[in-house]
């Protein structure tokens, strides 16, 4: 009799045992079964492939160490991998976009909305980068700043203002940034505040750009065309991302970046979980691990991404060519990227109709 009890005991655990095992298969993560197995868990990252043997090294590695997970990272720009994530063609966990595109995605409903209480290292980000787009939404990882970028040896006069693009020593001899580009619509904003408008007026901006058109050597679309142009001294300067002067500086050495005294506009990359990830927990443990001190600090000094995390601390070498520290950074002008998207249509009508070279 002890026997039959003790089995129908034992069939009864095990039957508990497979229904908790089942209802897990059902509710739980991807993540959760591989684990159980053993297994690392496959998070997939999309993001634009810049500096991978850093990224491979210092964040991806450490972090997959601890979490059992292996990363897969697909790559392309912006417009690339978040039409891939509109059309459903990857399994991607974690997306980094520019404001101007993650604001898109936004719009379409393409993202999880993020509890920041499951990412604590958002505390100790820069108010600016906390949640640009929205409460719901991912933070910064890095803030740029858009400013003017110069060869002195060509251009002798004192460059302050976003105005002195319009003089005769940029004439024929600057480029700037295409409609296109995440810098274009800053730049159409540049041309309101440039024509004397404290709030955005669109007839002013392009009334102003038409002055400017003229001696525009070109109209860039990628920064690597604006490197090389600057490179063989094709053009003297024009508006650019301060991370980008390490470039700049690698073939003219005195190369000079310039916040001009309207402001520099914050030029924020974003991290955010694709809706549908089955890996929401691990993704925002990811997100959290890429906000530490550690990672920030190390992205910072390596000249990789300048940092959000306010408890970074560089000398003057390391902070070089870096958009670094709250005085910087408190100061710099922020686009309502959700106006941006309301009006880029017919911005983008306008500048081809009315620039367009």
């Amino acid at each position: 009799m002890k026997k039959i009890m003790g089995s129908l005991l034992s069939l009864t655990m095990a039957g508990i045992l497979l229904v908790g095992c089942g209802n897990g298969q059902n509710n739980d993560s991807a993540a959760g079964q591989e684990q159980a197995e053993g297994k690392p868990t496959q998070l997939v990252i999309s993001t634009w492939g810049f500096s991978e043997d850093f990224f491979n090294k210092e964040v991806y590695a450490p972090f997959e160490k601890e979490h059992n997970v292996k990363i897969v990272t697909e790559i392309g720009n912006n417009a690339e991998r978040l039409n891939k994530i509109r059309q459903g063609s990857g399994n991607v966990d974690v997306v980094y976009l520019s404001d101007y595109y993650a604001q898109q995605a936004i719009n379409e409903g393409l993202f999880e909305q993020m509890d920041h209480s499951k990412i604590p290292n958002v505390e100790q980000v820069y108010d600016i980068a906390k949640a640009p787009l929205g409460e719901e939404y991912g933070p910064a990882f890095t803030i740029g700043r858009l400013g003017i970028a110069y060869n002195p040896d060509l251009i002798k006069q004192s460059v302050t203002s976003w105005g002195d693009l319009w003089s005769d020593e940029f004439k024929n001899n600057v480029t700037t940034p295409n409609i296109t580009t995440t810098a274009g619509p800053m730049f159409v904003s540049v041309a309101s505040t440039v024509a004397g408008n404290e709030q955005f007026n669109e007839d002013a901006a392009f009334a102003k750009l038409k002055e400017l058109n003229p001696g525009i050597v070109k109209y860039y679309g990628q920064t690597s065309e604006f490197v090389n142009m600057f490179s063989q001294e094709e053009i003297a300067g024009g508006p650019i991302m301060e991370m980008y002067m390490k470039d700049l500086k690698a073939a003219i050495p005195n190369a000079v970046f310039v916040s001009p005294k309207e402001g520099a506009y914050a030029v924020m990359n974003t991290v955010n979980i694709v809706k549908g990830s089955k890996n929401k927990e691990l993704a925002e443990q990811f997100i959290n691990w890429h906000l530490s001190k550690e990672v920030q600090e190390k992205s910072a000094k390596a000249k990789v991404d300048s940092p959000v995390n306010t408890e970074v601390v560089l000398n003057a070498e390391e902070a070089d060519g870096v958009t670094y520290g709250a005085d910087v950074v408190n100061n710099l002008l922020k686009l309502d990227m959700k106006f941006v998207n309301d009006n880029i249509k017919t911005w983008t009508d306008r500048w081809n109709r009315e620039l367009a070279q």
